[in-house]
Protein backbone atom coordinates (compact mmCIF):
# COMPACT_ATOMS: atom_id res chain seq x y z
CA UNK A 1 0.00 0.00 0.00
CA UNK A 2 1.67 3.36 -0.89
CA UNK A 3 1.65 6.36 1.52
CA UNK A 4 -0.39 9.37 0.79
CA UNK A 5 1.09 12.57 0.74
CA UNK A 6 -0.14 16.02 1.33
CA UNK A 7 2.30 18.33 -0.99
CA UNK A 8 1.97 22.58 -0.58
CA UNK A 9 3.60 24.94 -3.16
CA UNK A 10 4.12 28.02 -2.01
CA UNK A 11 4.81 31.68 -3.03
CA UNK A 12 6.72 32.96 -0.62
CA UNK A 13 7.66 37.25 -0.81
CA UNK A 14 10.79 38.48 -0.41
CA UNK A 15 11.82 34.72 -1.39
CA UNK A 16 14.85 34.95 0.77
CA UNK A 17 15.01 34.75 4.22
CA UNK A 18 11.52 33.83 4.01
CA UNK A 19 11.46 30.37 2.05
CA UNK A 20 14.36 29.24 5.23
CA UNK A 21 12.32 30.45 7.56
CA UNK A 22 9.32 28.63 6.03
CA UNK A 23 10.77 25.48 5.69
CA UNK A 24 12.14 25.52 9.40
CA UNK A 25 8.97 26.10 10.91
CA UNK A 26 7.07 23.93 8.92
CA UNK A 27 9.80 21.16 10.23
CA UNK A 28 8.68 21.42 13.11
CA UNK A 29 5.37 20.44 12.60
CA UNK A 30 6.27 17.01 10.49
CA UNK A 31 6.59 18.16 6.83
CA UNK A 32 9.41 16.26 6.04
CA UNK A 33 10.54 16.95 2.34
CA UNK A 34 10.98 20.11 0.43
CA UNK A 35 11.98 21.35 -2.71
CA UNK A 36 12.67 24.63 -3.33
CA UNK A 37 11.38 26.75 -6.25
CA UNK A 38 11.87 29.97 -8.11
CA UNK A 39 8.97 31.08 -5.89
CA UNK A 40 9.60 29.55 -3.03
CA UNK A 41 9.32 25.82 -1.59
CA UNK A 42 7.27 22.55 -2.25
CA UNK A 43 6.51 20.98 1.04
CA UNK A 44 5.74 17.11 1.35
CA UNK A 45 3.84 15.77 4.87
CA UNK A 46 2.34 12.19 5.12
CA UNK A 47 -1.62 12.89 4.80
CA UNK A 48 -2.04 11.25 8.23
CA UNK A 49 0.63 13.65 9.76
CA UNK A 50 -0.60 16.44 9.00
CA UNK A 51 -2.49 19.17 11.36
CA UNK A 52 -5.06 21.63 10.57
CA UNK A 53 -4.41 23.65 13.96
CA UNK A 54 -0.51 23.48 13.87
CA UNK A 55 -0.59 24.64 10.10
CA UNK A 56 -2.79 27.73 10.93
CA UNK A 57 -0.23 28.45 13.78
CA UNK A 58 3.09 28.39 11.44
CA UNK A 59 3.92 31.90 12.21
CA UNK A 60 5.91 33.35 9.11
CA UNK A 61 2.29 33.23 7.56
CA UNK A 62 0.90 35.48 9.89
CA UNK A 63 4.18 37.86 9.92
CA UNK A 64 3.59 41.67 8.76
CA UNK A 65 7.12 40.68 6.80
CA UNK A 66 6.60 38.64 4.20
CA UNK A 67 3.75 37.52 2.33
CA UNK A 68 2.93 33.55 1.53
CA UNK A 69 0.34 31.91 -0.38
CA UNK A 70 -0.19 28.51 -1.13
CA UNK A 71 -1.91 25.67 -2.90
CA UNK A 72 -2.23 21.75 -1.78
CA UNK A 73 -2.61 18.55 -3.84
CA UNK A 74 -2.55 15.03 -2.41
CA UNK A 75 0.10 13.12 -3.95
CA UNK A 76 -0.96 8.88 -3.55
CA UNK A 77 2.91 8.14 -3.79
CA UNK A 78 6.14 10.44 -4.30
CA UNK A 79 8.79 8.62 -5.97
CA UNK A 80 11.88 10.65 -4.19
CA UNK A 81 15.00 9.50 -6.70
CA UNK A 82 12.70 11.20 -9.54
CA UNK A 83 11.65 14.02 -7.40
CA UNK A 84 15.26 14.97 -6.65
CA UNK A 85 16.54 13.99 -10.00
CA UNK A 86 14.38 16.77 -11.29
CA UNK A 87 15.21 19.31 -8.91
CA UNK A 88 19.53 18.72 -7.65
CA UNK A 89 21.82 19.01 -9.54
CA UNK A 90 25.55 18.19 -8.27
CA UNK A 91 27.54 21.12 -6.70
CA UNK A 92 30.93 22.04 -7.23
CA UNK A 93 32.83 23.56 -5.09
CA UNK A 94 36.71 25.11 -5.51
CA UNK A 95 37.16 22.63 -8.43
CA UNK A 96 38.38 20.00 -6.35
CA UNK A 97 34.81 19.04 -4.34
CA UNK A 98 31.56 17.93 -5.48
CA UNK A 99 28.56 17.31 -3.71
CA UNK A 100 26.51 14.89 -5.64
CA UNK A 101 23.81 12.34 -5.07
CA UNK A 102 23.81 8.54 -5.72
CA UNK A 103 21.77 8.88 -9.04
CA UNK A 104 24.27 10.99 -10.33
CA UNK A 105 27.60 10.35 -11.91
CA UNK A 106 30.71 10.26 -10.47
CA UNK A 107 33.16 12.82 -10.36
CA UNK A 108 37.05 12.45 -11.34
CA UNK A 109 37.98 15.14 -7.90
CA UNK A 110 40.40 14.29 -4.56
CA UNK A 111 36.53 15.03 -2.85
CA UNK A 112 33.66 13.76 -3.95
CA UNK A 113 30.53 14.09 -1.43
CA UNK A 114 27.48 11.89 -1.75
CA UNK A 115 24.60 12.87 -0.55
CA UNK A 116 20.75 11.62 -0.24
CA UNK A 117 18.90 14.77 -0.83
CA UNK A 118 15.75 14.24 1.13
CA UNK A 119 15.51 18.18 2.26
CA UNK A 120 16.64 20.84 0.83
CA UNK A 121 19.18 22.30 3.40
CA UNK A 122 22.64 21.37 3.83
CA UNK A 123 23.38 19.57 0.29
CA UNK A 124 25.78 22.58 -1.38
CA UNK A 125 22.91 24.56 -2.73
CA UNK A 126 22.37 26.83 -0.29
CA UNK A 127 25.12 29.94 -0.14
CA UNK A 128 26.14 29.41 3.26
CA UNK A 129 26.54 25.50 3.48
CA UNK A 130 28.83 26.14 -0.29
CA UNK A 131 30.82 29.04 1.67
CA UNK A 132 32.06 26.35 4.90
CA UNK A 133 32.87 24.24 2.04
CA UNK A 134 35.14 26.43 0.70
CA UNK A 135 36.63 27.54 4.02
CA UNK A 136 37.16 23.54 5.20
CA UNK A 137 39.15 23.28 1.78
CA UNK A 138 41.06 25.80 2.65
CA UNK A 139 41.74 24.48 6.32
CA UNK A 140 44.39 22.29 7.58
CA UNK A 141 42.46 19.40 9.26
CA UNK A 142 45.00 16.74 9.27
CA UNK A 143 44.22 14.87 12.83
CA UNK A 144 42.06 17.84 14.03
CA UNK A 145 39.09 17.65 16.31
CA UNK A 146 36.09 18.96 15.00
CA UNK A 147 32.61 20.38 15.90
CA UNK A 148 29.75 20.60 13.45
CA UNK A 149 26.67 22.34 14.97
CA UNK A 150 23.79 22.13 13.37
CA UNK A 151 24.79 19.65 10.68
CA UNK A 152 22.11 19.11 9.02
CA UNK A 153 23.04 16.08 6.53
CA UNK A 154 26.51 16.08 7.53
CA UNK A 155 28.29 17.44 4.65
CA UNK A 156 30.60 19.43 6.54
CA UNK A 157 31.23 16.41 8.74
CA UNK A 158 31.73 14.47 6.12
CA UNK A 159 34.03 17.02 4.13
CA UNK A 160 36.12 17.78 7.69
CA UNK A 161 37.10 13.86 8.12
CA UNK A 162 37.77 13.34 3.98
CA UNK A 163 40.27 16.40 4.75
CA UNK A 164 41.64 14.28 7.95
CA UNK A 165 39.65 15.47 11.16
CA UNK A 166 39.82 12.40 13.24
CA UNK A 167 37.20 13.24 16.29
CA UNK A 168 34.20 14.31 14.67
CA UNK A 169 31.14 15.53 16.75
CA UNK A 170 27.92 16.69 14.04
CA UNK A 171 25.01 17.80 16.22
CA UNK A 172 21.66 18.73 15.33
CA UNK A 173 18.61 19.25 17.06
CA UNK A 174 16.01 17.67 14.05
CA UNK A 175 15.63 13.80 14.60
CA UNK A 176 15.25 13.47 10.96
CA UNK A 177 18.81 15.69 10.79
CA UNK A 178 20.37 13.43 13.16
CA UNK A 179 18.84 10.24 10.89
CA UNK A 180 20.01 11.35 8.06
CA UNK A 181 23.58 12.60 9.21
CA UNK A 182 24.37 9.05 9.97
CA UNK A 183 23.14 7.48 6.87
CA UNK A 184 25.28 9.42 4.85
CA UNK A 185 28.47 9.48 7.04
CA UNK A 186 28.28 5.43 6.47
CA UNK A 187 27.61 6.19 2.48
CA UNK A 188 30.57 7.80 2.83
CA UNK A 189 32.76 5.37 4.16
CA UNK A 190 33.02 7.34 7.40
CA UNK A 191 34.24 6.58 10.77
CA UNK A 192 35.39 9.36 12.81
CA UNK A 193 31.95 11.16 12.85
CA UNK A 194 29.48 10.78 15.83
CA UNK A 195 26.37 12.00 15.43
CA UNK A 196 24.12 13.63 18.26
CA UNK A 197 20.39 15.13 18.63
CA UNK A 198 20.56 18.38 20.89
CA UNK A 199 21.83 21.83 21.03
CA UNK A 200 24.90 23.14 22.60
CA UNK A 201 23.76 22.32 25.89
CA UNK A 202 25.11 18.80 24.99
CA UNK A 203 28.91 20.86 25.00
CA UNK A 204 31.34 20.62 27.64
CA UNK A 205 34.47 22.34 28.32
CA UNK A 206 36.13 19.36 29.29
CA UNK A 207 35.85 18.32 25.80
CA UNK A 208 38.02 20.88 23.30
CA UNK A 209 38.00 21.09 19.84
CA UNK A 210 40.44 22.15 17.24
CA UNK A 211 37.50 23.83 14.70
CA UNK A 212 34.14 24.68 15.84
CA UNK A 213 31.49 25.00 12.23
CA UNK A 214 28.33 26.57 13.12
CA UNK A 215 25.92 27.48 10.08
CA UNK A 216 22.78 27.96 11.54
CA UNK A 217 21.33 31.53 12.43
CA UNK A 218 22.10 35.39 13.62
CA UNK A 219 19.88 34.69 17.07
CA UNK A 220 21.06 31.48 18.21
CA UNK A 221 24.79 31.88 16.79
CA UNK A 222 24.58 35.00 19.54
CA UNK A 223 23.59 33.02 21.72
CA UNK A 224 25.49 30.20 21.79
CA UNK A 225 28.95 31.95 20.97
CA UNK A 226 30.26 31.75 24.59
CA UNK A 227 29.93 28.31 24.70
CA UNK A 228 31.49 27.62 21.57
CA UNK A 229 35.10 29.23 22.63
CA UNK A 230 34.74 27.42 26.08
CA UNK A 231 34.91 24.11 24.07
CA UNK A 232 37.93 25.16 21.58
CA UNK A 233 41.98 24.54 21.86
CA UNK A 234 44.14 27.29 22.47
CA UNK A 235 44.88 28.58 18.69
CA UNK A 236 41.22 27.26 17.61
CA UNK A 237 39.35 27.75 14.57
CA UNK A 238 35.40 29.02 14.47
CA UNK A 239 33.76 29.39 11.21
CA UNK A 240 30.40 31.06 11.84
CA UNK A 241 27.59 31.24 8.90
CA UNK A 242 23.78 31.43 8.02
CA UNK A 243 23.46 35.47 8.94
CA UNK A 244 23.26 38.33 6.51
CA UNK A 245 25.97 40.93 5.73
CA UNK A 246 24.38 43.42 7.93
CA UNK A 247 24.68 40.75 10.66
CA UNK A 248 28.49 40.72 10.60
CA UNK A 249 29.26 43.54 13.25
CA UNK A 250 26.99 42.11 15.45
CA UNK A 251 28.20 38.53 15.45
CA UNK A 252 32.20 40.20 15.09
CA UNK A 253 31.40 42.12 17.97
CA UNK A 254 30.32 39.25 20.32
CA UNK A 255 33.60 37.06 19.24
CA UNK A 256 35.58 39.46 20.28
CA UNK A 257 33.69 40.12 23.61
CA UNK A 258 34.67 36.46 23.72
CA UNK A 259 38.28 36.80 22.99
CA UNK A 260 38.13 36.07 19.51
CA UNK A 261 40.07 37.39 16.35
CA UNK A 262 38.37 38.07 13.29
CA UNK A 263 40.25 36.63 10.60
CA UNK A 264 37.73 37.05 7.21
CA UNK A 265 34.52 36.52 5.66
CA UNK A 266 33.11 35.54 2.44
CA UNK A 267 30.04 36.56 1.01
CA UNK A 268 27.72 34.88 -1.72
CA UNK A 269 24.27 36.93 -2.23
CA UNK A 270 24.27 38.93 1.05
CA UNK A 271 25.02 35.69 2.67
CA UNK A 272 28.22 35.86 5.01
CA UNK A 273 30.59 32.63 6.40
CA UNK A 274 33.12 34.38 8.21
CA UNK A 275 36.50 33.23 10.41
CA UNK A 276 37.56 33.59 13.95
CA UNK A 277 40.74 32.36 15.56
CA UNK A 278 41.85 32.65 19.93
Amino acid sequence: MSQIYLAYAFKVNPRDPGTDILIAQLGEIGFESFVETEEGVTAYIQQDEFQEEKFGDVQIMASDLFTTEFTSEVIEQVNWNEEWERNFDPIEVADNCVVRAPFHDAFNVPYEIIIEPKMSFGTGHHETTHMMLEFLLESELKDKTVLDMGCGTAVLAILSEMRGATDIDAIDIDEWCVENSEENAERNNCSHINVQLGDASLLSSEKKYDLVIANINRNILLNDIPTYVSCMNEGGILLLSGFYSEDLMMISESCVKNDLQFVENKERNNWIAAKFVN
